[in-house]
Parts: structure tokens; sequence; C-alpha cells
């Protein structure tokens, strides 16, 4: 009985003196919080997504408090969140929406698959694993390791066993983008006008093309010989617009005969305004 009490006793000293220990120590390297950061950080959306390039919005708060930032790299807050931290801090509130889109329809009715993959379920293990576990070796690996860090609810997965972006949703955070091993989500401005390729096979062979991906570009070109405008080249057997020429005209939208180039913001947001 004595022990148990001299336990007790012993315990309960123990716990007042590193109390007193850890208090005393708050005390001594006590740093006050900027008034300025607390001001800024209750001006975001505390979504913490890191699409700024800083760690949150606490991270970004004290970027911009000490000047190390400007005050329009909140995709998230968007056009009124600059606003208001510019009318503090000074600055331009100028800020381009972006948003996310898969360069690739690989769908598991137009994809064959190499076999049946029985490894991790997630893309990036059995990309390391399998190179692909698509025919093509670049398409979607149907996973949803994007879906799965999506702070916006934006993503899902389709019927087709490949994401689907909503496009009311979506911040252009970029973290999709970052999870994804084969890299073919890209990031864009919400307002971007003209055509844009949706695949991203690499094969410059026409014939294997075809038989991995009933989507995928058979490097053709009319969408380059029949372009008005010029603006079309092939990068890599890829189609690549210049934007600054393109006039969402529709020539390649039209001559495409498997459908690969889509005119941004008429097929792929569906009109979206951006804001």
């Amino acid at each position: 009985m004595n022990i148990i009490v001299i336990t007790a006793i012993f315990a309960a000293v123990l716990a007042f003196l590193l109390g007193s220990a850890l208090g005393f120590f708050k005390k001594m390297f006590f740093v006050a919080e900027d008034p300025l950061v607390a001001e800024l950080r209750a001006m975001l959306p505390g979504a913490n997504c890191g699409a700024c390039g800083f760690p949150g919005c606490d991270g970004y708060a004290a970027a911009v408090a000490s000047q190390k930032a400007p005050g329009n790299k909140c995709s998230v807050g968007g056009k009124s969140v600059a606003e208001k931290i510019v009318a503090l801090v000074g600055g331009s509130a100028n800020i381009t929406p972006q948003v996310a889109v898969l360069a690739c329809r690989g769908t598991k009715d137009k994809a064959i698959l190499k076999g049946t993959y029985i490894g991790v379920q997630n893309c990036r293990s059995a990309k390391i694993s399998t190179g692909s576990i698509k025919g093509c070796s670049w398409g979607c690996q149907g996973f949803g390791d994007c879906v799965k860090v999506c702070k916006f609810d934006a993503l899902s997965m389709g019927p087709g066993g490949i994401p689907v972006i909503d496009y009311t949703k979506c911040t252009g955070c970029r973290a999709c983008a970052a999870e994804c091993p084969q890299h073919i989500i890209r990031v864009v401005p919400k307002d971007l006008k003209g055509a844009i390729p949706l695949c991203s096979n690499l094969n410059v062979l026409k014939a294997m093309v075809g038989k991995n991906c009933k989507h995928g570009c058979i490097k053709c070109e009319l969408c380059v010989k029949n372009c008005p405008e010029k603006c079309i080249k092939m990068v890599n057997g890829i189609p690549v617009v210049d934007y600054e020429k393109c006039t969402s005209c529709g020539t390649c939208v039209e001559k495409c005969p498997i459908k690969v180039i889509k005119l941004f913001r008429r097929d792929v947001t569906q009109g979206l305004s951006a804001k």
C-alpha cells in the first residue's frame, strides 16, 4: 500500500515539475505572432492545398506579410481574396483561374490491359511494378490516386475507369497533377481558348497506338495539315497548339479521325466561365 501511495506522490510531483518547466520555457521562448500574418490568414479560405507554392495558408500568409510572395497566388480564393489581400499589402490582384485537364481518354472499353494486375491497388505502385498496366505506356492507370488527394471533391472515377473532373469545383490547386505518376494531368487557364489534345501517347508507331487504345492519337497529322492558322505542330508524336494563333475555328476537331482534339471551352469545360 505504501508503495502505491509513494508512486502516486512521485508521479504528481514529477507532473508538477514538468508542467512548471514547460510553462517557463513557453514564456522564455514565446514569439508574438505578427498581427499582419493573422489578418492575412483570416482572409484565406483555409484549404491548405499548397497551390500557392507554400506549406498551407499559414505559410502563404507569412510569406505575403514578409513580402516574399505576391498577394494573388491563392487560386482557391480567386480574385475576391486577392483583392482583399492587395488592399492590405499592395500589389496586383490580377489572377488567372486554372483547372486540371486529363490528357488521356483511355477508358477500360477502349484501352487494352496487359493482363490482370494483382499488386498494390494504386497508380504509383502499378506504374513502378509494371511500367503500365495498359498496353499504352502513357495511359491513366485508373486507380484514382488523383481522386484521393483532391480536397475539393472535384474528381471522381467515371464508369470508364478514368477520372472525371467537375469544373464547377476544380480550383487548379495542382494536387492531382503532382500525384499522377504518368504526368497526364495538366493545369491550364480556366478561360483557355482554343483546341487541346487529350492524349499523351508518345508512341510514333501508328499501328501500335491503334492496337493499344482506340482513343489514342494515331499521328496522322491531319490536324497539322488542315489548320488554317498553321498553329499546330507535332512534338514527340503529340499535337501542340500555339494558343497565340489559335482562333478556336474547330477545323482540327472536325478533321481528327479519332476525335483526340477538343475545343477546350466548348467540349471540355462545356462553356463554364472563368471566375
